[in-house]
């Protein structure tokens, strides 16, 4: 057994799988925090590192790509300090870091693991249910049912709707942007009806706007991952790729239904406006915007 226990946390390998667990002292950030443990099979690892500073050194692990639906769902977007992959070293405990690294990359040699792209998930993300409550309101996932309950502070397109509620088998992918301290982020479920619309996260009723607590809003990311890893593995869609535009384009829908799917939308904007949740200049803004994403 190869252990490494630090205030960020600890991290042990007994030959198969690297247990990360995470510091409970209050620095380790809520996101890891609510996480919780992290079991990484060896066959999912790429590669690890230790990398010494002055003060302080850090471990990184790199995953293999596809591996993870965290990972996959953040696509590299989650802060350094929130990265359950990364654990900060005192300088005195260098040479227990270099240890647990050289053993595991002993492991991997070993055992011959492969670099290229998993074709499968080899980790399960996190358990559902599972529900956040963010600045824009309350996303909960069942395993079989993304729920969305706005806030009072909504915006009120999104309000007038009322709750929205996905089924899994109708999305095509999550999109996820954190919010920063700085700059807004969001949460959007991408179906074939909304494949191609171009609504601000503010206004889009499929959309999470994440302006509040940037420490709570990160927590969205947990029902990202957790619908992602229960969405088909990126291997397995037509024309293997990263690209989001390529993905989207294979779930474009027939031209029949595109324009089906407009007209409904048009039609939902003018009963808003008519019952007066609509301003006119919402009104105007929004068929624009719905207009020009089809």
């Amino acid at each position: 057994m190869a252990e490494i226990i630090q205030r960020d946390g600890t991290w042990a390998f007994d030959g198969t799988t690297v247990r990360i667990t995470p510091g409970l002292h209050r620095s380790v950030p809520l996101f890891r925090q609510t996480y919780g443990e992290i079991a990484v099979p060896l066959e999912a690892v790429a590669s690890i590192v230790f990398e010494p500073e002055r003060k302080r050194g850090r471990l990184r692990m790199r995953l293999r790509e596809g591996a993870d639906p965290l990972l996959q769902a953040t696509g590299g977007r989650l802060p350094d300090t929130a990265d359950p992959y990364r654990l900060t070293v005192d300088i005195d405990r260098t040479g227990v870091a270099e240890y647990v690294a050289e053993e595991i990359r002993h492991a991997l040699l070993l055992e011959q693991i492969p670099k290229e792209p998993a074709k499968a998930y080899l980790l399960p993300g996190p358990p559902v249910p599972v529900s956040v409550r963010s600045s824009d309101g309350t996303v909960s996932f069942d395993g079989a049912q993304v729920r969305i309950d706005w806030s009072d502070t909504s915006d009120r397109v999104k309000r007038a709707t009322g709750p929205r509620i996905i089924n899994v088998g109708d999305l095509v992918q999550v999109e996820w942007l954190p919010n920063s301290g700085y700059e807004d982020g969001f949460l959007r479920f991408v179906t074939r009806e909304t494949v191609f619309s171009k609504l601000p996260p503010e206004k889009d009723p499929y959309a999470l706007d994440l302006w509040g607590s940037a420490r709570r809003d990160l927590l969205t990311a947990l029902v990202a991952t957790a619908v992602t890893a229960r969405l088909p593995h990126p291997s397995s869609r037509t024309g293997i790729e990263h690209a989001d535009r390529d993905r989207l384009a294979a779930s474009v829908p027939p031209p029949a239904d595109h324009h089906d799917i407009l007209l409904r939308r048009l039609r939902e904007l003018g009963e808003l406006h008519r019952d007066g949740v609509l301003t006119d200049e919402e009104f105007a803004m929004t068929k624009a915007v719905v207009l020009r994403g089809f």
